[in-house]
């Protein structure tokens, strides 16, 4: 294997990796996560601003939208499971030398998430009606959601692509340039969303339509930047892979090994939240309604730590593969100190303000109620629930995906389900108590064994070698 210091085979725009097995852990944590933070809010900000505009038209508006969250959330993470695997075998690339090698497998990385972005759509316009009906949705609601994710469907490349873009731009070390390209579509997507949604300056008034319409547009504009940036400004694309196909099947393979397990893993949370909104449903709109606004809040507000676990995971993988594995137990101990304190700030944050920040999002009574209830109960439990999600991106940094995959099938397929199945007999409350105390004891458990699990085997290891 050529090795990373033969730089007349790397362009020099793929020279700027830094080497995170030296140096200050909290510098490399902070020069890694900031950009992220950036990235990550705006993209949820697209969610924000949607559930914002479209809850000025009614509660059926938002309970609607609210039942398209954990479905296009669970495409999305499928996306992204896409978006990982490709910014792992492109950064090997990179590292490895041969510029022409590097532009096939980029051009037909893309190429093939295209193709599976159209299945996924074909699916989806097929079975919308049943999904939704099965969720829960009837009536008024399911016309509502139709009316939404018929737009969204048939757009989906265009939604999705960009995030597997971003992170082949990410695999060469610029983090900022995906950054500030999903800024811009933020801002015309908040810009186009009122417009639409309501039929400003003489465009016709499209309500839920408008926004989907508007999220499509916004991240259509994203992917062509992105393509554009790959194409001419990274050298990472190359137009002539796109109707030649000479390994094309392994490019696919190493990219699908990857894919489909961390894919898999990511759809599993939004299949969950699915479950738990069929059971609000039974309930009524307004709880679905408030179980929307929480889960875009909590989104938004756990924005560091998600992309602190996305920063974490190059400086863990350097470490472990070099067996510098004091730093990967150093790096593991400040994020879960960091995890601690934000956890708890974030809880009394909600705690004290939670009818304030519901009110940003209605003005119906019942549902501020709901959504102050949950912020009463859930958030105390946020500290255990954030620390298996961090084991998780540790595991799957050091090569161990099936420790990473079966910390989330257990938590959240073998004792949440069960857990909000028994907790809906006692309402809405017993629901909430319920994820609560599921975060609290899997996460607290999942945590001493992983910190346990992974001290054990340094030290094995370290006396091995």
């Amino acid at each position: 294997m050529t090795q990373t210091n033969n730089l007349k085979d790397i362009p020099a725009s793929y020279r700027n990796k830094g080497n995170l097995r030296e140096g200050d852990l909290k510098k490399h944590l902070t020069r890694l996560t900031l950009p992220m933070i950036w990235g990550i809010a705006v993209i949820i900000s697209f969610q924000l601003v949607d559930m914002y505009f479209i809850s000025r038209l009614g509660t059926d508006e938002l309970a609607a939208i609210s039942f398209t969250f954990p479905v296009t959330y669970g495409i999305l993470s499928i996306t992204i499971g896409f978006g990982i695997a490709v910014s792992s075998v492109i950064s090997r690339l990179i590292g490895e030398g041969g510029q022409d090698k590097l532009k096939r497998v980029t051009t037909h990385g893309l190429l093939l998430v295209f193709g599976v972005c159209c299945l996924i759509a074909l699916t989806g316009l097929l079975i919308h009606e049943a999904l939704f009906s099965a969720m829960g949705a009837n009536g008024d609601l399911l016309a509502l959601i139709k009316d939404y994710m018929l737009i969204w469907f048939a757009a989906i490349a265009l939604i999705s692509m960009p995030l597997v873009g971003n992170s082949a731009i990410r695999a060469n070390g610029d983090a900022m340039t995906p950054a500030a390209i999903m800024t811009v579509a933020a801002v015309i997507n908040t810009i186009l969303d009122p417009i639409l949604i309501f039929g400003l300056f003489g465009f016709p008034r499209m309500e839920i339509q408008g926004a989907a319409l508007a999220t499509v547009i916004g991240n259509g504009c994203a992917f062509f930047a992105i393509l554009y940036v790959l194409r001419f400004k990274k050298e990472m694309v190359d137009f002539k892979w796109l109707h030649n196909f000479t390994n094309f099947g392994e490019t696919a393979k190493n990219i699908l090994v990857i894919a489909i397990p961390v894919g898999m893993a990511q759809a599993i949370q939004p299949f969950v939240n699915a479950i738990i909104i069929s059971l609000l449903a039974a309930v009524s709109a307004e709880a679905v309604a408030a179980y929307g606004v929480v889960t875009r809040v909590e989104a938004f507000v756990f924005i560091v730590l998600m992309a602190l676990a996305t920063g974490m995971a190059p400086i863990i993988g350097q470490n472990f593969g070099a067996a510098l594995y004091d730093r990967v137990r150093a790096t593991m101990k400040l994020v879960i100190s960091f995890t601690v304190i934000w956890s708890a700030l974030i809880a009394v944050m909600l705690a004290v303000a939670g009818r304030q920040i519901a009110g940003l999002f209605t003005g119906n009574e019942n549902i501020i109620e709901v959504v102050y209830l949950y912020f009463l109960i859930v958030p105390v439990s946020y500290l255990f629930s954030h620390l298996v999600n961090g084991w998780s991106s540790a595991f799957n940094a050091m090569g161990q995906p099936k420790k990473s995959f079966t910390m989330i099938v257990v938590k959240m397929l073998v004792v949440m389900l069960p857990a909000v199945y028994i907790g809906a007999q006692f309402g809405i409350k017993g629901i909430f108590i319920a994820i609560a105390l599921v975060n609290f004891v899997i996460g607290s458990t999942f945590h001493t064994y992983s910190w346990k699990s992974m001290v054990r085997d340094f030290e094995s290891k370290k006396a091995a070698s």
